[in-house]
């Protein structure tokens, strides 16, 4: 198949669509920590237990912190994995080429970004949060599954992007304004990074043998393990400092049934939403009516 044509589609429309980090969030930018950062269907902490309404604004703040570095973790292995898929072309003068080289370039602005926005957060939450890590040990396992595996991961999660801007974020009014546009611009890159990357999943399966396709998919299900195991740490890295800031240590049966409730929040945050994507069931399915059957399944596991 000539992918041609849908390469030079997506590099136009991210020209089109491109802004500058300065433009979204200034070096003296302040958060409004008055308002949530993240939607109650992602942050999910209004069903938080053993805390009050002001406790759970805390954790929605930590949640929303936790989001954009989490994206950035992410992105750090995009990016080497990106360019490792252009290198082989690079010396031809191809959209393929541009579009691919552009993709990774973005990626790069969105990790400075982020890295930009947790500054910018521990000055008004009042301290630093420790985030999971380091990046390079992550992407070191992430990567060491055979491609097809890591671009799955990789369009799972940018299909699951798509789906939280525009189910919960677009039309939520009372997020915190910069925060909400910062989401905004993501989404406005990742929509082309999404399609570039269904087109990797399709040229690396392109001719792959069950053999291959098997071994593919259990690197992806042992990605998303590795992952989930991330967000369990994660979770417990908030708690003690949500218990800092509130100024009390949660008895150890309320602790452990928040942890569970904030774990399995960040499994359909994070997770269950890119399974249940019908974008990226489609694109497991086109490899292997089995492998889109075994991502139902999965996602069920994590729900």
């Amino acid at each position: 198949m000539d992918q041609d044509p849908a390469y030079r589609a997506a590099f136009a429309t991210a020209e089109r669509a491109a802004w500058e980090i300065d433009d979204v969030l200034p070096e003296q930018a302040r958060l409004d920590l008055a308002c949530p950062l993240l939607p109650e269907k992602l942050a999910r902490t209004a069903a938080a237990p053993f805390l009050d309404d002001g406790e759970r604004l805390v954790l929605n703040h930590l949640a929303g912190n936790t989001y954009l570095a989490m994206f950035g973790l992410i992105e750090e292995f995009i990016l080497p994995f990106v360019l490792d898929h252009a290198r082989p072309q690079l010396a031809q003068d191809d959209w393929r080429t541009r579009a691919l080289i552009n993709f990774a370039g973005e990626e790069a602005k969105h990790i400075q970004l982020f890295r930009r926005f947790g500054r910018t957060f521990a000055r008004d939450f009042g301290e630093e949060c420790p985030v999971i890590g380091p990046a390079e040990a992550i992407g070191r396992e992430v990567l060491a599954h055979p491609p097809l595996a890591v671009a799955l991961a990789i369009l799972q999660i940018e299909w699951m992007t798509q789906a939280h801007y525009v189910e919960s974020v677009r039309d939520a009014r009372q997020l915190e304004p910069l925060f909400k546009s910062l989401l905004k611009h993501h989404w406005i890159e990742e929509a082309s990074h999404a399609r570039l990357d269904g087109l990797m999943v399709e040229a690396l399966g392109d001719g792959a043998d069950d053999d291959a396709l098997e071994a593919a998919f259990a690197g992806y299900e042992a990605i998303m393990a590795f992952l989930d195991g991330g967000l369990a740490a994660q979770v417990q890295l908030n708690l003690a400092v949500l218990e800092r800031r509130i100024g009390r240590t949660l008895p150890a049966e309320a602790r452990d049934a928040l942890q569970a409730q904030q774990h399995q929040a960040a499994r359909f945050t994070y997770l269950v939403t890119g399974l249940a994507h019908p974008r990226f069931r489609a694109a497991a399915t086109a490899l292997s009516p089995a492998l889109g059957e075994r991502v139902e399944i999965l996602a069920a596991h994590y729900s």
